[in-house]
């Protein structure tokens, strides 16, 4: 939380971590079983399990990748074998 000039408490995103990833938008067409790739921009990001994402969750946190921001819908500790991070994410908007 920050403050603004009349001393209002506003929430703000802020930098968190930042790190490499695997981003995939390639998907299944439910309706007919064909593999997609959709422009309704959903897209899985995998990464490396490290400690500073270890309490990592749709609520607090949002991924920014090539300038767009997306809110997380899914956090998958990949049967908690602290290998890998699947990410389940869907674009909110534009630059941040």
């Amino acid at each position: 939380m920050t403050v603004d000039r009349y001393q209002n408490h506003v929430n703000v995103w802020t930098d968190y971590f930042s790190c490499y990833t695997y981003a995939s938008t390639y998907q299944l067409d439910r309706e007919e079983g064909n593999p997609v790739i959709r422009e309704d921009q959903t897209i899985t990001f995998e990464v490396r399990y490290c400690s500073e994402l270890k309490n990592l969750d749709s609520i607090h946190f949002r991924v920014l990748f090539h300038g767009d921001v997306y809110n997380i819908q899914n956090v998958d500790m990949m049967n908690y074998q602290r290998k890998t991070i699947k990410l389940r994410c869907k674009l909110v908007g534009g630059t941040a």
